[in-house]
């Protein structure tokens, strides 16, 4: 199983691509293709015991900045994120892990390795902690506008995911609304709540934005721009929360003494609430495997979503998905889009 990385995608690259490589070929026995200029890529290598690693790299002259407009983007054809792509759609790779520009990543994925059979619009997942685990959010990002087919079809892809990353037999799927009742939501919504309670899936149908926390639902589904402003006000959230409890522990000793005392713990929730434990955000719909990023990415969390991105491709999550859109009829709702 072979990982192409985008060596030059992220605000730290390649230092951060580099040092993640190493650690997801310490820890998991990854092969590694890291993608970017090969100089200064081999340097930032040579920084770490990786002789013996099945490490290698793959020259690419241009980079894809992270403000570069997804059109723009595509014109580079000897980008890093775009040799990425190309490895996997010639066979060299068996997926792809990018730290960069998320619009652009999209848009490189639906040129290079199109959409599944039956998806209208691919969209990107995430795993936010819950007080019951996890969960899959879907879309966060990747498709501001969506009509109820979409919705439906991101249900479908979050059905599959959430079996496959969080290991549920019927994960329950929620559509998120600002309210429970049947009457709650937008006319967008309303009718997608139609269509899925007809779909072969567990739908426990809406679900409020507290419920994603309290792990009411195992798959949320919504919009790209609904589920983006729920992504960055939760990483907000996480972060001002740390910010407060230490600013509170410094103001007296015996706060400090109590923080010592519990110390363990506050480290299990650290660890919980940090989004590079839970690797990237897969693009579900195109026909291969994209694993974005964080642009600010820690290599704990390159090195996740190179564990990601092999637990989709080794288990065949795209032939699962392909199957469920046949059954639910997904293919029919998405012609008529066109």
């Amino acid at each position: 199983m072979k990982v192409a990385l985008d060596a030059m995608g992220g605000d730290h690259a390649p230092h951060v691509e580099v040092e993640g490589a190493v650690l997801a070929a310490k820890e998991y026995g990854s092969q590694i293709i890291l993608v970017g200029d090969a100089e200064i890529v081999e340097k930032e290598l040579s920084k770490y015991s990786a002789k013996d690693l099945p490490i290698y790299v793959k020259q690419a002259s241009e980079v894809i900045r992270m403000d570069e407009s997804p059109s723009k983007a595509l014109r580079k054809k000897d980008s890093s994120m775009r040799v990425a792509f190309d490895l996997v759609k010639n066979g060299e790779a068996n997926a792809v892990v990018s730290a960069g520009n998320s619009g652009a990543a999209m848009a490189t994925a639906m040129v290079v390795l199109r959409k599944l059979e039956g998806v209208d619009r691919p969209a990107i997942a995430t795993v936010m902690p819950t007080l019951k685990g996890a969960c899959v959010v879907l879309d966060v990002g990747a498709n501001v506008d969506c009509k109820p087919f979409h919705l439906a079809q991101f249900a479908v892809m979050g059905d599959v995911y959430a079996q496959f990353i969080l290991k549920k037999d019927r994960p329950r799927v929620g559509l998120l609304s600002n309210g429970s009742e049947e009457t709650k939501g937008t006319d967008i919504t309303r009718e997608t709540h139609g269509i899925l309670k007809q779909l072969p899936m567990n739908y426990v149908g809406y679900i409020e934005g507290r419920d994603i926390f309290a792990g009411n639902a195992d798959v949320v589904v919504c919009d790209g721009f609904v589920g983006n402003v729920v992504l960055k006000t939760s990483e907000g959230l996480a972060d001002a929360i740390g910010k407060m409890l230490k600013e509170e522990i410094l103001k007296s000793r015996l706060a400090k003494f109590g923080y010592l005392l519990s110390k363990e713990a506050f480290g299990r929730f650290k660890k919980k609430v940090d989004y590079s434990e839970y690797g990237g955000a897969p693009l579900l719909g195109i026909d291969g495997v994209g694993i974005i990023s964080h642009g600010s990415s820690t290599p704990n969390a390159i090195k996740n979503a190179i564990r990601v991105a092999q637990e989709f491709a080794s288990g065949g999550a795209n032939s699962v998905l392909l199957d469920h859109i046949k059954k639910s009829d997904i293919e029919k709702l998405g012609k008529k889009a066109a």
